[in-house]
């Protein structure tokens, strides 16, 4: 307002009124948008309508109405972290955000701008600690403490893979599962004596093709093997005896016929797809490929599975991947986010996981879907764990070295020794680029 056109003094003073009011007003509104103790911003890797976003959007509303605590959430998809990452150094960094450990740790870690969230694992759930509503045998094997000594995510439930197929067209296979390699090959060949393609896969999701490779190398040398070997500046350690023995396991399969025509060439979900519509009769998979699949999968299939075969080692480890939450070290609303990580380990919310988003919860005590009850009955009875590439997240490595590589020895560009050869060359290429 112009106090120029002001005509008494009563004017000026309700002219002044007004602007003090609305300026109280708007410090108000802004104070309720920016204060960090009002609120905190998430990202969430989940896609609106998806079933694990719809149990955190209930969690969500619950937790706003039990702690009055507002969440800014952003239903950003699996690029979430691609997204966060330019805004790192800046000021304006989300609170909270979700994802794999592969996929946090370059983001986050390996960067070192993750915060420690012990306030998170000591926060109260359900009367105990929050850390002990997560097994402490997956702790142990999870790699999540940073330098300090920190945990820096707050998983809420599990990935895990399997070797699947449909129960009702393969009782058999329910019956007598395969063990070993040997065995596994020779239910190979006999599926291939039926008529039947043995192997399902989507040859170009590298990651999914990387998964043969990865697993038999823990399975010839332990949990930790490969990412020991990833670690190696020279790359000499890809020329150990054992894994070329598990490269090679890897092309026994692409010369013996045994995966589905056109995989090679394939588009993901088409041979996914032709799975669950019995066009093939195994497929190694994450514990998602249920859920992924329903839709599609044909009448009356039954989800059944048995853990990768081991192999000359005796190696009979279970895939346990964290599904969870990390807060950045700007976040400004660092406090709140980490109360909602807690809070995610309600039973109500983990039940919902194991229910109704049809995923491994985090709580060994959560309801399990019949899908994966063979899955998690593995996971519990268990002796030792890895995780996806057996925890290898060097920035770049998997996409430019390993999964790039490994996709020549899958797709059947290379033998297993070509294979072996390029990778030493490369891993030693990589190392020293991360030298300079």
């Amino acid at each position: 307002m112009d106090a120029r056109h002001s005509r008494t003094r009563q004017n000026v003073a309700t002219a002044l009124g007004v602007v003090g009011a609305l300026l109280a007003a708007t410090t108000a509104c802004s104070s309720a948008g920016s204060d960090s103790s009002d609120g905190f911003t998430y990202w969430s890797m989940w896609k609106q309508g998806e079933p694990q976003q719809k149990v955190l959007a209930a969690a969500v509303a619950d937790f706003e109405k039990e702690t009055g605590i507002e969440v800014d959430v952003q239903w950003q998809g699996r690029n979430n972290l691609q997204k966060l990452v330019p805004t790192l150094n800046t000021g304006n960094v989300p609170d909270l955000v979700d994802g794999s450990y592969v996929k946090l740790v370059p983001a986050l870690v390996a960067t070192e701008q993750s915060r420690g969230l012990r306030e998170a694992f000591d926060a109260d759930v359900e009367g105990m600690p929050a850390v002990s509503r997560i097994p402490s045998r997956y702790l142990a094997a999870g790699d999540i403490d940073d330098s300090s000594g920190q945990p820096w995510m707050m998983p809420y439930s599990l990935t895990s893979d399997a070797v699947w197929y449909d129960a009702a067209s393969h009782p058999e296979i329910r019956k007598n599962p395969p063990r070993t390699w040997d065995e596994f090959v020779a239910v190979l060949d006999g599926l291939k004596r039926e008529g039947e393609t043995p192997l399902a896969a989507d040859g170009d999701v590298t990651g999914y093709n990387a998964a043969y490779l990865s697993t038999l190398i823990v399975r010839e040398l332990g949990p930790g093997a490969l990412k020991k070997i990833a670690e190696d500046r020279t790359g000499k350690a890809w020329q150990q005896p054992e894994v070329v023995d598990a490269a090679r396991k890897v092309e026994q399969l692409v010369r013996g016929d045994y995966f589905i025509k056109g995989y090679r060439a394939s588009k993901w979900p088409a041979q996914q797809q032709k799975w669950a519509d019995r066009k093939a009769a195994l497929m190694f998979m994450g514990s998602w490929l249920p859920t992924e699949s329903a839709t599609y999968a044909a009448d009356g299939f039954e989800y059944a599975s048995f853990p990768f075969p081991a192999t000359g080692s005796g190696d009979t480890s279970m895939r346990a991947d964290f599904v969870g939450f990390a807060v950045p070290k700007k976040a400004d609303g660092a406090e709140n986010a980490m109360k909602f990580a807690a809070f995610l380990l309600g039973k109500k919310y983990q039940d919902a996981f194991g229910e109704e988003a049809k995923v491994i919860p985090i709580r060994a005590d959560a309801a399990i879907s019949p899908e994966l009850a063979g899955v998690k009955k593995s996971l519990d009875s268990s002796a030792s764990f890895h995780q996806q590439n057996d925890g290898v997240a060097f920035p770049g490595y998997n996409e430019k070295v390993f999964w790039a590589k490994n996709d020549d020895l899958f797709l059947g560009k290379v033998s297993a020794r070509q294979f072996v050869d390029s990778m030493t060359a490369a891993q030693a290429a990589y190392w020293k680029d991360q030298a300079q």
